[in-house]
């Protein structure tokens, strides 16, 4: 029989359906990273980045367990759309509640947002319009921000935005993990006055 890891993720999909836990547990395995690169581009103010990971993963559980193949989509594009929903969900709603710690959440990502959606997701948005506006925001954020980063900086942010923890980004820039964590610490503290100072509204 071929090992679970090395069977498709629409196969895996259908041994979920079936109630196959293992199946679950490598799919939630094989797209860690996915929900990682999803979530990093939020930081937060006053918050936890694992706060917006935990929402990514329940995107990306609600995309294995809802999953149907016989519609021709692709898993990949329909777990990233799934996942993607939750977390600008999560960071919609609480920019609504003055006193969640994800009031003050700034996305410095430009690309992770501008997807179709090919599916509708069970946790989806519903909203183009506030994607499209999102986007224009996220760019003039990016661009306030590589203004004030570094080389070193610039480097390390687009391996953390790509999902690398700070032990494979170190071995990219052949530099320790300390250096790597205080960049990454830098790059967050250089990003919360573009939100908080005015310099860039975000709705």
């Amino acid at each position: 029989m071929e090992p679970l890891y090395q069977r498709s993720d629409e196969a895996l999909c259908d041994l979920v359906a079936s109630g196959n836990r293992e199946a679950e547990e490598c799919l939630v395995a094989r797209y860690g990273r996915l929900v990682r690169m999803c979530a990093r581009p939020y930081f937060l103010a006053g918050g936890d980045s694992e706060d917006l990971i935990q929402e990514g993963m329940v995107g990306l559980l609600s995309a294995i367990r809802s999953f149907q193949p016989e519609k021709e989509a692709v898993f990949r594009t329909y777990a990233e759309v799934c996942v993607q929903n939750r977390i600008y969900s999560a960071v919609k709603t609480a920019a609504r509640e003055k006193h969640s710690p994800l009031n003050h959440s700034l996305s410095i990502d430009t690309t992770q947002l501008d997807k179709p959606p090919y599916r509708v997701c069970p946790s989806s948005l519903g909203d183009p319009e506030d994607m499209l506006i999102s986007r224009e925001e996220r760019d003039r954020q990016m661009s306030v921000l590589n203004c004030r980063l570094s080389s070193f900086e610039k480097t390390v942010l687009v391996f953390y935005l790509d999902g690398l923890s700070c032990r494979e980004i170190s071995r990219q820039v052949k530099k320790s993990i300390k250096s790597v964590d205080n960049a990454i610490q830098r790059i967050r503290r250089k990003a919360a006055p573009i939100l908080t100072s005015g310099d860039i509204s975000v709705s």
